[in-house]
């Protein structure tokens, strides 16, 4: 069978999804590995494991159909490895999530330096940012700053893993705060303040760079000795092209541990005081929009830490959603603040925490639930209704991620955002958005790129719409109210030594 493989390298899975020519998902292969905290805020993982994933991902799909013409990568972004000169990790790989370098980005935040990189790095000035992860490596792990070879991302490990060679694509590249967006290069001011050179970095290349399987090294993955690699793109700019939300006036949407709102534009949109990321799809296309830090997670949080349930799946998940579909808009007067984990767009509030607000004796676990559903949903939208004020007016949203298989959750986002919301295909839209963006560099002229005619539309309810707006307003009052108090308790948290 022809086909093409997308993987996309995730912060808790890398997923390998196969489609044939004619746009058909035929087989799936997943695999899961953990996230470590050591110390508040590090999020750390073990590259070796994600390399462990990706080729059992392909060697279980190629037990099933035999060898991919062309595999494409897509990956997270914002990680970061120091490796020696073999590629052996000096440390655990820092994920996306790993805030410890927030100190740093505070000193840079509100300067002059720090306006210059966000404006022509186009990554927002944040501890999710590789540069400050280097900065903090720099100051507080001087022996192993001095060590380190080259400053990687878990693609490039990957990559170097398949080609022993260092190679970074434009996409990747873009969401580091190193690199300059129009110019292509690696950024020199971004360089100075880590004071490292270009060549403790990766080489830039376009995402549609590719290698033949004759060239992997040793005995890696022997049976791709006839397949081409293409070194793809990151997750959010792909899962715009998987989604097929490349057009203007369509946004896309995405849901998993966390979650991002995103549109594509021919120029970066940029707001320093709202953080608009711009990270390049390919030439003459960037992805712009916002991420927030509190997705599935958050509702991961409430079952398992508050209802206490033991396992979740996807009966499970039913089972609650079910009990949700009688909940009235406002979940009877209760908000929800998702920031458990603090917020990155729009609020870039490290510091910032979940609230519920409005607790009466009334209220019951479906009230809970159904707030946190909401609260997710408020701040997307937040996210949302900025990015329409810089971009202009955004008609149809999109949607990828495990959310989409529930309704009522599909509803939600519909009424709160006012948008019409289409599902245009249940699989990863970032392996898909892989698969296509090979497809094109490849010059893979059987392979048909189209909509499956299986997507589902969810269209908002005036009336409930209505009723968000009010909703959405206090909302966003209350954090702006309780923002100082919420900055209190998290030092006064820090302060206290507990015997």
């Amino acid at each position: 069978m022809q086909y093409i493989l997308g993987i996309d390298i995730g912060t808790g899975s890398t997923k390998a999804v196969a489609v044939n020519l004619v746009n058909e998902v035929v087989d799936v292969s997943q695999h899961y590995y953990p996230t470590n905290a050591p110390l508040p805020g590090y999020g750390e993982q073990d590259p070796e494991l994600i390399w462990d994933a990706f080729n059992t991902c392909i060697n279980e799909i190629h037990s099933r159909l035999g060898a991919p013409m062309a595999v494409a990568l897509s990956s997270a972004m914002h990680s970061l490895i120091a490796v020696d000169s073999h590629c052996s990790p000096l440390l655990p790989m820092m994920t996306w999530a790993d805030s410890r370098c927030a100190d740093i980005v505070r000193r840079t935040k509100g300067t002059t330096l720090g306006e210059e990189l966000y404006n022509e790095t186009g990554t927002p000035i944040h501890a999710m940012s590789p540069l400050f992860k280097i900065i903090w490596l720099r100051e507080n792990e001087p022996k192993i700053f001095r060590e380190t070879y080259k400053f990687i991302s878990i693609k490039e490990y990957i990559w170097y893993r398949l080609f022993g060679e260092f190679k970074v694509d434009y996409s990747i590249a873009s969401a580091t705060g190193l690199f300059h967006i129009l110019h292509l290069r690696w950024h020199q001011s971004a360089l100075q303040l880590a004071q490292i050179n270009e060549l403790q970095l990766s080489n830039p290349v376009p995402t549609s760079y590719f290698r033949a399987g004759a060239d992997l090294s040793g005995q890696v993955l022997p049976f791709c000795k006839d397949t081409s690699f293409v070194i793809g793109a990151s997750d959010g700019c792909l899962a715009n092209l998987g989604s097929y939300a490349t057009e203007p006036g369509v946004a896309a949407i995405t849901i998993g541990t966390s979650g991002a709102v995103r549109i594509a534009s021919s120029r970066p949109i940029v707001n320093f005081k709202a953080m608009t990321f711009n990270y390049i799809l390919k030439e003459n296309t960037y992805i712009c929009g916002g991420p927030i830090n509190n997705g599935g997670n958050v509702l991961q949080w409430l079952l398992k830490n508050v209802f206490n349930w033991k396992d979740l799946n996807d009966t499970s998940y039913k089972a609650l959603f079910d009990g949700l579909i009688a909940v009235k808009p406002g979940s009877d007067g209760l908000l929800f603040l998702p920031y458990l984990s603090g917020e990155r767009a729009p609020i870039w509030d490290t510091k910032s925490c979940g609230v519920y607000f409005g607790l009466r004796n009334s209220h019951n676990q479906s009230h809970l639930a159904h707030a946190v559903l909401e609260g997710i949903c408020f701040a997307l939208n937040d996210v949302l209704t900025g990015l329409e004020s810089m971009a202009g007016p955004i008609s149809q949203i999109n949607v990828s991620g495990g959310f989409v298989q529930s309704e009522l959750w599909m509803q939600l986002l519909a009424d709160i955002t006012g948008k019409k919301i289409v599902r245009v295909q249940i699989e990863d839209a970032s392996a898909i958005g892989a698969i296509q963006l090979a497809a094109l560099a490849l010059n893979i002229a059987d392979y048909q790129r189209s909509v499956t005619g299986n997507e589902e539309v969810t269209l908002p309810n005036a009336e409930r719409h209505q009723i968000y707006q009010k909703y959405f307003a206090l909302f966003k009052r209350l954090y702006q109210q309780s923002n100082d108090t919420m900055h209190e308790l998290h030092q006064l948290n820090q302060s206290i030594s507990y015997v």
